[in-house]
């Protein structure tokens, strides 16, 4: 499928009155996980990424990208600090639309397949694969080139500071890698099972 019609596919996805009520439980659930972090000292772990991964497998890039805007203008109504930048609320959705060019119907074709020649029993690892390449998108693309840059453009940070600003967030993200990828392993799949059981049985009820 071409990227055009992915993006027309995923905002069809609106529609769906189903799409729209799992769409504002995983924000409302990426605003409680934004609550709390794991604070290690040196680094503050947090894994509100996970329900805007969800949406973005779920219903693609054109929810996705709306999910994000709508995150990020939650999350600072819920917990305003600072004055609102609207910069921050393009980042957000592009996270979404990362994951949902990344995740979004993937696991249906073009499949990667492990084959165990002794047991001759396959496994389909198309999601796996897709998971790590748009966390490892996001952080590098997100984290690292455009939310440093912008911290740089509004002061956050000196141009003397840019540096080592990269290279602690570098140091922060990959640190977050080794707990983020596992659980993208882990949450992505299960989601996905659930939703798709959800939709077969209202098929077969209805």
């Amino acid at each position: 499928m071409g990227l055009f019609p992915l993006f027309i596919k995923s905002f069809k996805e609106l529609k769906n009155v189903r799409c729209i009520a799992v769409t504002g439980f995983l924000i409302a659930v990426s605003m409680v996980i934004e609550m709390y972090s794991i604070d290690l000292q040196f680094v503050k772990i947090n894994f509100a990424f996970l329900a805007i991964a969800a949406i973005g497998m779920l219903f693609g890039p054109s929810v996705g990208l709306i999910a994000g805007f709508a995150c990020d203008i939650a999350g600072y109504i819920a917990h305003p600090s600072g004055g609102f930048l609207p910069a921050y609320v393009i980042v957000g959705g592009l996270q979404g639309l990362i994951y949902g060019l990344c995740l979004y119907h993937k696991a249906d074709s073009h499949s990667i397949v492990l084959v165990n020649n002794l047991t001759k029993k396959s496994t389909d690892i198309t999601l796996y694969i897709r998971a790590i390449i748009a966390r490892i998108l996001d952080v590098i693309v997100i984290n690292l080139l455009i939310q440093t840059k912008l911290n740089l453009h509004y002061h956050f940070i000196t141009a003397e500071s840019y540096g080592a600003a990269i290279i602690a967030r570098t140091a922060k993200n990959v640190i977050e890698l080794a707990a983020d990828i596992p659980l993208l392993f882990l949450i992505l799949p299960v989601i996905l099972m659930a939703y798709r059981r959800i939709g077969s049985a209202r098929r077969t009820v209805n």
